[in-house]
């Protein structure tokens, strides 16, 4: 028996059917086959023929649902059972849906609807093989609206055999209709119970239970970044990485340059992922069972596999966004079959968290006494030295995955059981292993949520959005670690790394109204330094980065000294190499490791701005900082004073430092020619003289990085009294500067920074200082070349930003706190009467 084509069904007919197969649906028949079936329908018409594989089934309807219930007389029975309903007292929520489930479930199907589903099963089973598997899910007919999530709310069912087994699941999945949760959500949304129908879809099954399965968003989750596809991958079926049961990979897709022929996986996580599902032979659907440590050690797909997922999720989410006729990014469900390799799409709805926020507002949280703490050490703006926390600074008890920017605070309920969940007061820390619906009647009242296992599109990531709560997952210690009653600052508004803190820390928020801001002439661009905050920042009215630091993504992600790696067979301390051996486990070739993650560190800072300049910094570690990343020791000299030492230009082309530097030039070719991203613009800091510059270029071009190729340019750090002196000469070698007021200001004045004994000297609004500064300006404009400024003066000092642009500076790099009221400032500014360069000249003598 062949599948009814569309086109022959009318409206009326299709209204009245008991089934409807997948490929007779679309997106607009939500109401008869609830918005999971429908989007089925619509991939398989509108998506198969560009690419997208999904698998085929069939759905029971909203007819046949109100067909049952009303030929068993059950409407009059449901509306007095929930007369006295009562979502916010759980004892009463639960005795009604118990009673409610029992009543449908004791009620048997219509004899033409057992027929229909037994017909259509027995077609699907032509189709692929005798009692074929398949996964039978319920699809609400409110479901998957652009402005609700009803996922997860009714119940789902995987390897299911026989048409026994396909009917039964099939009144367990309209008995779903009323699981406490569903029932919770739709009094909370203001959903009628009574004019929802129950759909339920039947797919043939995609074997990942022998490969890997997961979820990607077509956005980034935390941020609302449009431009980046976040896929999550574990091995298995992917109930597991929808109910948070495991902690999956992460992988971030750039999908501008995706789109036009590059490779831009932005980021890639390891994730433990300790399970995997599998099909039970016994009398269970599935079970799990533990993976192997050499495959948790190894990331779950391979990166075809994530640029085929990422233009997949470019594909659906383009698609609805043109149905729907407003940008419309999409949550996805896909698998890969263990047995073809073939990867499919088996599910798609709409987001509805970040597609609902408007962007007229950037509101910001900030913990009171943390200045600046960025992963475990506090940034400098221009100073590349990483310094150590501040004792004031707590340090945290639980670290996972944050969701949400936002920080919340309260008294810790550790509940490890969902029958528990009465005692749960509202404001308090919900601390679990895991949540699935059935902890949403309390996940609303929670001021914060805590748990062991879950990635970022885990079910509790997923609720903790829509309701606007900040949670960490994946902490997997943190129901040992915390306990009931214990008062904690939850933050997750510093970087992608979640932070629970003991006590009630003070904390700011700041709301700032985006439609007013003014634009101005000089252009306002920002310092950044951690890529997790990248896409964040970026919602910050800029006109791009300044300074992006290498630095710190060599200390805090790579942690290992490159010539380590490139010599790691001759490396002498067998403690450093055993260290690097576990943190490079994925590596034969050690440098790939140094490549891979700076490439996706500056990549993930470009992709974030783009199409706006990034300025990457090449490294600035001194040899004393360099020796303190792992197997540094060996290979670094001890300076008396490394302020002024072997730092900056003057290693890229030394024997000692040259095979370390092509590492730094592989991986900025990566970002700009593999990932697309040209916005990617290299700088070179302490460069002492033109010829030395020379020399630099001379060595970037041997490892495929030259000047003028591909519209490459390269800057200069203008941070020594030379390049200001030699400026003309520095301008026909470089073809832009950043002044470095740190390092200009100590050597002009002749002050070592880091000594309390002279720091009330150290100022950048020095005559001296300024006059330094203005003479780089105006040799820069006379030679026609870009200068900026990265340094720390205009964003302490606002006098020194209104000097800045009354030089004619094309642009003044900030901090990111400083950029809105530098911009403010700059603006107005920008609108007095044109005070002559000179005149300020003689009024700082």
């Amino acid at each position: 028996m062949e599948t009814v084509s569309k086109s022959t069904l009318s409206s009326s007919a299709k209204e009245r059917s008991l089934i409807l197969w997948f490929d007779e649906v679309g997106i607009s028949d939500i109401p008869l086959v609830g918005g999971k079936n429908a989007s089925l329908g619509e991939m398989i018409q509108q998506l198969s023929p560009k690419g997208i594989d999904v698998p085929t089934g069939f759905a029971t309807t909203a007819y046949a649902y109100r067909y049952f219930i009303k030929s068993a007389g059950l409407e009059a029975k449901l509306r007095k059972l929930f007369a006295d309903l009562d979502v916010e007292d759980v004892k009463n929520l639960r005795e009604r849906g118990k009673k409610a489930r029992s009543l449908l479930i004791h009620t048997p199907f219509p004899v033409e609807l057992r027929e229909a589903i037994a017909t259509a099963y027995q077609v699907l089973s032509e189709r692929y093989n005798a009692e074929t598997d398949v996964a039978v899910r319920s699809s609400a007919t409110a479901e998957d609206l652009p402005d609700a999530s009803f996922a997860g709310q009714q119940e789902s069912y995987l390897n299911v055999v026989g048409t026994e087994g396909v009917l039964a699941a099939c009144h367990k999945c309209f008995a779903s209709l009323f699981t406490d949760r569903a029932i919770s959500y739709r009094h909370t949304k203001g959903f009628d119970h009574f004019s929802i129908a129950l759909a339920v879809g039947v797919q043939k099954m995609v074997r990942s239970d022998l490969a890997t399965s997961g979820v990607m968003f077509s956005i980034d989750t935390e941020t609302g970044f449009k431009d980046a596809a976040l896929i999550t991958a574990a091995y298995g079926l992917g109930e597991n990485v929808v109910q948070g049961a495991v902690n999956p990979d992460e992988y971030y897709v750039f999908k501008p340059t995706l789109k036009a022929g590059f490779r831009p996986i932005i980021n890639k996580k390891l994730g433990s992922k300790e399970l995997k599902m599998i099909y039970d032979d016994g009398s269970k659907f599935t079970k799990n069972v533990s993976v192997s440590t050499a495959d948790r050690g190894k990331f779950a797909i391979t990166d075809e596999e994530i640029l085929q997922l990422a233009r997949w999720a470019s594909l659906i989410e383009d698609h609805y966004s043109q149905v729907h006729g407003i940008y419309t990014p999409m949550d996805i469900e896909w698998a890969k079959d263990g047995i073809t390799n073939q990867l499919f799409v088996v599910q798609a709805r709409p987001e509805t968290v970040q597609s609902q926020k408007t962007g007229n507002v950037l509101r910001s949280y900030r913990l009171l006494g943390k200045v600046g703490k960025v992963g475990g050490v506090e940034e400098k703006t221009e100073n590349s030295s990483p310094a150590p926390l501040r004792p004031s600074a707590p340090l945290p008890l639980v670290t996972g995955r944050a969701i949400g920017e936002a920080i919340s605070q309260g008294k810790v309920h550790l509940i490890l059981d969902v029958h528990r969940i009465d005692q749960f007061q509202a404001g308090e820390v919900l601390v679990t292993e895991r949540t699935d619906p059935d902890w949403e009647p309390i996940m609303k009242r929670a001021s914060a949520i805590i748990t062991n296992s879950g990635g970022r599109t885990c079910h509790a990531a997923i609720i903790a959005r829509e309701l606007g709560v900040p949670a960490i997952v994946g902490c997997g210690n943190a129901t040992d670690i915390l306990k009931t009653g214990q008062e904690v600052t939850i933050s997750c508004a510093e970087g992608e790394e979640g932070q629970v803190y003991p006590g009630l820390l003070p904390f700011e928020v700041q709301e700032v109204p985006l439609e007013d801001l003014p634009r101005t002439r000089t252009q306002i661009l920002m310092n950044v330094g951690n890529p997790q905050e990248a896409l964040s920042l970026s919602a910050i009215p800029n006109d791009g980065v300044g300074l992006a630091r290498t630095e710190f993504i060599i200390a805090n992600q790579i942690q290992i000294h490159p010539m380590a790696l490139i010599h790691y067979d001759l490396l002498k301390d067998e403690f450093v190499k055993a260290k690097i051996a576990d943190i490079t486990a994925l590596y034969d070739e050690k440098p790939q490791y140094f490549v891979d993650k700076l490439a996706q560190g500056i990549g993930r800072i470009a992709a974030a701005f783009y199409p706006k300049p990034v300025i990457v910094r090449m490294s600035d570690f001194k040899s004393n900082e360099y020796a303190n990343l792992l197997g540094g020791q060996q290979f670094e000299p001890h300076e008396e004073n490394p302020m002024l030492g072997w730092r900056g230009a003057a290693r890229y082309y030394d024997q000692g430092y040259r095979e370390a530097f092509a590492l730094e030039c592989h991986a900025i070719k990566r970002v700009r020619e593999d990932m697309g991203l040209t916005n990617v613009i290299p700088m070179i800091p302490f460069c002492r003289t033109p010829d030395e510059g020379r020399l630099v270029l001379a060595e970037m071009a041997k490892n495929d990085l030259k000047q003028g190729v591909n519209d490459l340019q390269v800057y200069v750090m203008c941070e020594l009294p030379n390049n200001v002196i030699m400026a003309e000469e520095f301008a026909d070698v470089f073809d832009g500067f950043s002044i470095g007021s740190n390092d200009l200001t100590q050597l002009t004045l002749g002050i070592d920074r880091d000594s309390a004994l002279v720091a009330r000297l150290f100022d950048e609004r020095s005559p001296g200082v300024k006059r330094m500064v203005k003479m780089a300006i105006e040799t820069a404009k006379k030679r026609n070349r870009k200068i900026g400024i990265c340094g720390q003066a205009p964003s302490d000092y606002p006098e020194f930003a209104q000097f800045l642009v009354e030089q004619g500076i094309d642009s003044i790099s900030l901090n990111p706190d400083s950029v809105l009221k530098t911009m403010l400032e700059v603006a107005k500014v920008e609108r007095l009467p044109f005070k002559s360069p000179e005149a300020d000249a003689s009024n700082s003598r």
